[in-house]
């Protein structure tokens, strides 16, 4: 029986049909992954072939981001009134044809419009892809799902360099947009096949147009301040009025949705504090990430003098880590609770970071660049997995799609935060993307900002993380007495649910196949 014909909340990972669903949705996944590790690696190919200056090539990369974090939310709230495999396939078609135009692109304002529309698609793909994965998996079985799906997708966004590299130095910077056709191909056929559809039963009525142009208008709002306001080449009055139209929008968005009967986002989210930790460490890790992975490939070719193809290639150990580690990552942190995993993953990240310093001019690979980028690997591939799975796991089944939707906007908000404000801080200018030197000094200060954000992350899930929130979510639903914390039930009792121990692992037995929840989520 194929997966099209499995009920949500029933696939069980290594199976067949666990696996059609995770290829389809770490191939959609990979689209986004691909492009935005790719385009970084083509940035100096991009910039001599359209006579593009530092803020145009920033534009390049955030004109995507900028989209994508104003539109993600109403990504994720499509995906569960319409139908989670209806909506991400719509993002798949609306990634692919954009891409055809980014390949095309004549000039760099036609390459940054081409690489906005790129971002709706993506913003329609994102949270779909996660939130078919938390629906379509037996509870027990998703943290370890979403950990070969970071894996994977890991790998993707990490060979994603190398096969830039090579279509650069082979062909032209333009083919890198134009994979995106046949991967999209790919990825449709697979789903309209074997992926389950899902979506949340307990939506009523119209949607909530009010409140997705007043979120679109309030994520846009402050995503375009965060990439102007540093740089300084807005008007300040301008940058700080768009800045206060975003707030005003995200306020009356709040006030609007608390009110609407039919909201767009239910707020009651928001009520689990695993969930707000969760995302408050992923706001935190992640803009240390954007940072390294914005400037880590410029770095290695204008100041080390890689081709786009070794520079590239300088991350395989980081892909390969994330191939062997992220799914084991994600059943450690099933096992016993992702407090451990995201309190070290952090600092093993941050050590990464420190070891960039030593990385200078001249120096070679294997003793400079290699074990800074082992270190690295090793931390990304023991927070990505358990820090998406606790966010989702986190927020109530029947709102993956939001939940997924808001852990992706705040991710990529940090590390479009990060692109925009990481350059003037470590004192890189325009000019410095081409010479070596300057390049050399305000990327080590670099490294050392995101060190200290890595490390800050890992104190803060040290701090808010708790290690039963995966137990809970992957327990068989209780009566609400167990909920309250009411006296246990006599020795053998079958009614009572399996997570009284804060480090319970997976229950021996498969929860129901209706999929229920057990618990509170961020009690």
């Amino acid at each position: 029986m194929s997966a099209s014909h499995a009920a949500p909340g029933t696939v069980v990972h290594g199976t067949a049909t666990g696996r059609w669903v995770l290829a389809a949705t770490v191939l959609g996944s990979a689209m986004g992954f691909l492009d935005a590790t790719v385009v970084n690696v083509a940035l100096p190919a991009i910039g001599s072939d359209l006579d593009a200056g530092v803020s145009a090539l920033q534009w390049v990369l955030d004109g995507y981001l900028l989209t994508l974090a104003a539109l993600i939310l109403l990504g994720g709230s499509l995906a569960d009134r319409y139908g989670r495999r209806r909506v991400f396939s719509t993002g798949v078609v609306c990634f692919m044809v954009p891409s055809v135009l980014c390949a095309l692109a004549p000039d760099a304002t036609v390459l940054v419009v081409a690489r906005g529309l790129q971002g709706v698609g993506a913003a329609l793909l994102t949270p779909g892809s996660l939130a078919i994965i938390q629906s379509a998996f037996r509870p027990d079985d998703r943290a370890r799902a979403i950990g070969t799906w970071s894996a994977l997708s890991g790998v993707a966004a990490a060979l994603g360099p190398i096969l830039g590299g090579y279509l650069i130095d082979a062909l032209s910077w333009r083919w890198i947009f134009l994979i995106n056709v046949p991967l999209g191909l790919a990825v449709l056929a697979a789903t309209a096949r074997h992926v389950p559809e899902s979506r949340d039963p307990t939506v009523r009525g119209r949607l909530d147009l009010r409140g997705g142009l007043l979120a679109t208008l309030g994520l846009g709002g402050l995503t375009y301040a965060l990439i102007e306001g540093p740089r300084g080449h807005v008007a300040t009055w301008l940058v700080l009025a768009v800045l206060l139209l975003g707030l005003a929008a995200l306020l009356a968005f709040v006030l609007t949705e608390r009110r609407s009967p039919a909201p767009m986002l239910p707020l009651g989210v928001f009520a689990a504090r695993q969930f707000l930790a969760a995302n408050a460490v992923t706001v935190v890790v992640y803009a240390a990430l954007g940072g390294v992975f914005f400037l880590l490939v410029v770095f290695l070719q204008t100041s080390l003098g890689y081709s786009p193809l070794l520079a590239g290639a300088a991350s395989l150990p980081v892909t390969l880590l994330m191939l062997l580690l992220s799914a084991r990552a994600g059943q450690l942190a099933q096992r016993v609770g992702p407090r451990i995993p995201l309190t070290a993953g952090p600092l093993l990240l941050a050590c990464g970071m420190l070891l960039m310093l030593r990385i200078d001019e001249g120096d070679p690979y294997v003793s400079s660049v290699l074990p800074a980028v082992v270190v690295f690997g090793l931390g990304l591939a023991t927070t990505v997995a358990p820090v998406t799975a606790t966010a989702l796991a986190a927020a109530p089944a029947e709102h993956s799609g939001v939940a997924s939707g808001i852990n992706n906007a705040v991710s990529r908000a940090a590390q479009l935060a990060a692109v925009a404000a990481l350059p003037p801080l470590a004192g890189i200018s325009g000019g410095d993307f081409t010479d070596p030197g300057a390049l050399t000094d305000g990327f080590h200060t670099a490294m050392a900002i995101t060190a200290a954000l890595a490390a800050a992350g890992g104190v803060l899930a040290f701090a808010t993380i708790r290690s039963d929130v995966l137990a809970r979510a992957a327990a068989p639903a209780g009566p609400p007495e167990a909920e309250k914390g009411a006296a246990p039930a006599a020795r053998g009792a079958p009614q009572k649910p399996p997570y009284e121990c804060p480090l319970a692992g997976t229950p021996l037995r498969p929860p129901p196949r209706s999929g229920g929840r057990g618990g509170p989520p961020g009690a």
